[in-house]
Parts: structure tokens; C-alpha cells; sequence
């Protein structure tokens, strides 16, 4: 269907992935698996014709099946090696055994955990300031009116082969950083149609092998306000009914009025439980104590709508929600009685929270004493207050977000700081809202931090293959966290993924 779609725009999609912005237009042949590289064991097996005999319209190479990864440490036992055995024909790690004592070995065993996810990351504005067709509209201010204006009026200059260039870019950055699941946001209105819907579903289907990537349709525009409200809705709606599209997203704040907002709401749910996929807002991004919380609003008509049965599987992700970070005890508290069995996730999003908040006001000076920020404080919702929360990296290279990168344990580290989570299982929770929890959030299977037998393939091994040099070896959860280091081996469904 992309495909279609793109060609009556004149570009021929396999001739485009196969020379975008990656510096060659042939694609390298899919690597031999005769001669693996150590220390993995490679399964010899010809790779099956459907997943190898049409070439991959990138310079990447095919992912390699492996069967074994020997002498790696676990979060269990940081000290003591253990090989995982490996199934790619199921996706599964089949065994978990101890390592066979080595002798003095120049490949030092290397900490494997679960690969990481992106539950919140806007695909087709991403990498805007670094794209020349942009280049005139770098944001004059660092104020959220300027970031939305200019914003819209480079969506008004998207173009297929742009969306294709940067959408490639950021999953690139993050397969490399070990990302093997992603949430995808793609804009559906009156500016873009559907455009983006359509460069997401080819990007979808080209890094199929490397990164199961979940579209969320996103109203970015008001749908209920404004000349153009009924054409985004429609459009919204349209792009729904796609099978390639897993949910519905919208931004009920950008609309004129709290009862447009509430509309908003209930149109969005009503639209995910009909087409029966999951529903994201962005939510409650303020830090006003004077304005209701909207998540009152979300929580009443999910439970109004009878989300759980009618939309089974299915969950509510809610991000931003700075405005939570004003919440009392007793805010908290009700919010976890009315959450109670709702398969909610709220999705912290610190890059952009800490850089949109806190702005003085006119007048105010520019000092400091104005600029409060906030943000959802993760570790602190799970571990005492039992919610199911997570992070995001949201906006990569854009005016809403122009810092940062795409590997989301850039946003585990900031939230140390920003949520003082330095203690004792601290950072095994923020690793897992990263990776597991942020799964789970998007209607992935989920688990912990703990690598088990049984459970999917999808690792990430921190640290040099083959070791050497002078780089500091990562032997703990909390290490990671901290500072993961550049260098990491990435495994999905068992196989063995590059992107270099």
C-alpha cells in the first residue's frame, strides 16, 4: 500500500530506501553465515527464502541467526559466565547454563539484558533541524508557541523521500543504541494527509528484521476545534482503519476549549475501541495548578466506554502529564483508586518536559526564581504507589526537543537526576521502563530486568565485542544506567542485528 502510495507521488520506493542518505545505493549482500564472528555461534543454516531471498533496499546487513551466546553476565550473577542458547526459528531463549571455567581470555564476558523500547517517539518530525530542506526554519525562540510554529509550518514542506531520509535516521541511531521496539508516532490532518501514515507503514515494513515498529495515528491538530477540525478527524479516522496502524493518539490540549478538550477525549477512545487499538494521549502538559487535570476525564470515560472488555489486550498510554508533578497525597491517591484494574501507562518524557516547562512569564526576569520544571516521576509511581509508568524520548532533533538523541537509557540517566533515583533497585526500575515496562506499555509482551529461559530473544549486550582497548566494562544494571557506553551487540528474536 505505501508503495502504491508513493508512486503517484513519482518516487519509486525500492529505488529511494536503496540510495538514501546512507552513502551507497547498492545494498550490501546478505553476510555469509559459514564464518560467524567470535565470540557468538552462528547457526549454519541457509537463511530461509522468505525473509532473505529479496534484498534489504539499505546498505545493512541481513540479521544473523544465532544459537549460542557464550560467557555473558547477567543481572543475577554479575561475576559468573553463562551462555544463553538461542532459538531464532522461535525467538526464544531456550537455556540459560553456566559457562565452562576459561582460561585468561582476551573477550572479557559482556552484560546482557533485555533490549530497549521506545514507548513514545515521533518518527516524522524527527531530526527536522538537521535535514537542509529545514534549514530557514530553525525556531527563533525556545518558547513552546515557537517550537509549534514552526513545526507547522515545516509539515507544511514534508515531502516522501524527506520523511523516508529522516525517518531512517532516527531508526537507525536507535537499533544501534538496542532499541528492537518502537512506538511510532505519524501525523494524519489537513496539512499532511496522509503522507505520513504512508512513509511510516514503507519505513515499517524496510526495518521489519531489526525493529518491530507499532504507528499511532496522532492528531497533533484540533479535531473538534478550529476550520479544520473535521477534516483531521477524518483523516484520522481513515488512517485507523489501517491494519498497519496499531493506535490512535491524539492532543486533546490543543484544543479551543475544556469541552472541546473532553470531546476530544471521548472521540479518541470511542475511535481506538471501534478499530480495536490502543489509545495514546498526550496529556495535561502544564504546570498550572489553577487548570483540572484532564486525566480525570480519560479515567471516567474509559470506564464509561467499558475499555477492558470491549477493547481487550489493548492499553492507554498517557504522555507528558507534567501537570501530575502539582499532585498531593490525596490527588495520588485517587488517581491510583481510579487507575485500579485500567491497563494504563503513564509515559514520562523528561528531554522535552524539562525544556518545555517552567518559562517565566512576561515581565518575570530570566534569573531562575520563575523557571519551576516537572515531570512524571517515574520511579517513585511504580515502586511506591504501585502505577505502571515509563519513559519516553519523544521528540529527537526538532524546536520541541533540539538536544538529546535517540538511545532511550538517555533519558534512564536524566531521570537519576531529575527523579534523585540513586538508591538501592533504582536503577533497575529505570532500566526496565526503558526496556520490559515500556513493552509492556505498548501492548508488547513485558517481564523485568532479569534475562530468563522462555522468554523472547530481544537482548542488548553493553560493552566491546572481543573486548580490548582501555573502555570501562559494564558489569551492572546501575552502571548502564548511568552511563551506558557507546558499544553494543544487538540481538532480536535471536538473531544478530547491524547497523553500522
Amino acid at each position: 500500500m505505501a508503495a502504491e502510495f508513493l508512486a503517484t507521488h513519482g518516487i519509486d520506493l525500492q529505488a529511494e530506501m536503496s540510495k538514501i542518505q546512507f552513502g551507497t545505493s547498492t545494498p550490501d549482500p546478505a553476510p555469509s553465515t559459514t564464518t560467524p564472528a567470535p565470540p557468538f555461534a552462528s547457526d549454519t543454516t541457509p537463511p530461509s527464502p522468505t525473509t532473505t531471498s529479496t534484498p534489504l533496499p539499505f546498505p545493512f546487513p541481513f540479521p544473523t541467526p544465532l544459537t549460542l551466546l557464550p560467557s555473558i553476565l547477567l543481572p543475577s550473577s554479575p561475576t559468573t559466565p553463562h551462555t544463553l542458547s538461542l532459538s531464532p526459528t522461535t525467538s526464544l531463549i531456550t537455556a540459560i547454563t553456566p559457562h565452562p571455567t576459561p582460561s585468561p581470555s582476551l573477550h572479557p564476558p559482556l552484560l546482557c539484558l533485555p533490549s530497549l523500547c521506545h514507548p513514545h517517539i515521533h518518527l516524522d518530525k524527527a531530526h527536522l533541524l538537521s535535514h537542509p530542506r529545514f534549514s530557514h526554519l530553525y525556531p527563533p525562540t525556545s518558547t513552546f508557541a515557537s517550537a509549534l510554529n514552526t513545526t507547522t509550518t515545516a509539515k507544511t514542506l514534508f515531502t516522501p523521500p524527506d520523511l523516508l531520509t529522516r525517518g531512517n535516521w532516527l531508526l537507525a541511531e536507535s537499533v544501534s543504541a538496542g532499541v528492537t521496539h518502537a512506538r511510532a508516532f505519524v501525523e494524519a490532518d489537513a496539512t499532511v494527509g496522509l503522507t505520513c501514515v504512508h512513509a511510516g507503514i514503507a519505513l515499517q515494513h524496510l526495518w521489519r528484521s531489526h525493529c518491530t515498529v507499532q504507528l499511532c495515528v496522532f492528531a497533533q491538530d484540533p479535531v473538534f476545534s478550529g476550520s479544520a477540525g473535521a477534516a483531521n478527524r477524518a483523516l484520522v479516522e481513515q488512517a485507523a482503519a489501517l491494519e498497519e496502524v496499531a493506535a490512535v493518539g491524539s492532543t486533546p490540549y490543543v484544543e479551543a476549549d475544556a469541552a472541546s478538550a473532553r470531546r476530544n477525549v471521548e472521540w479518541a477512545i470511542r475511535l481506538a475501541v471501534a478499530t480495536r487499538k490502543h489509545v495514546d494521549f498526550h496529556l495535561d502538559y502544564n504546570l498550572d495548578p489553577g487548570a483540572e487535570p484532564l486525566v480525570w476525564a480519560v479515567l471516567a470515560t474509559l470506564r464509561r466506554e467499558a475499555w477492558t472488555s470491549r477493547n481487550p489486550g489493548r492499553t492507554v498510554c498517557l504522555g507528558h502529564c507534567t501537570r501530575l508533578a502539582l499532585f498531593g497525597r490525596e490527588e495520588w491517591a485517587r488517581l491510583r483508586e481510579e487507575v485500579r484494574d485500567l491497563p494504563v501507562h503513564f509515559v514520562g518524557l523528561p528531554t522535552s518536559d524539562l525544556y518545555m516547562m517552567g518559562r517565566p512569564g512576561e515581565g518575570e526576569g530570566e534569573g531562575g526564581r520563575d523557571r519551576g520544571r516537572g515531570t512524571l516521576q517515574v520511579v517513585w509511581m511504580v515502586r511506591e504507589l504501585g502505577l505502571k509508568a515509563v519513559l519516553g524520548v519523544n521528540n529527537v532533533g526538532n524546536a520541541f526537543a533540539p538536544w538529546g538523541s535517540a538511545d532511550p537509557l538517555g533519558a534512564a540517566a536524566l531521570a537519576v537526576g531529575v527523579c534523585q533515583a540513586g538508591g538501592m533497585g533504582d536503577a533497575e526500575v529505570l532500566y526496565e521502563c526503558v526496556s520490559t515496562r515500556a513493552r509492556e506499555a505498548i501492548g508488547f509482551r513485558g517481564g523485568s530486568v532479569q534475562v530468563r529461559e522462555g522468554e523472547a530473544a530481544d537482548l542488548v549486550l553493553f560493552g566491546r565485542e572481543g573486548g580490548g582497548g582501555w573502555e570501562r566494562r559494564r558489569t551492572t544494571v546501575r552502571e548502564v544506567v548511568a552511563d551506558a557506553g557507546r558499544h553494543r551487540v544487538v540481538v532480536k528474536g535471536g538473531c544478530r542485528v547491524v547497523v553500522e
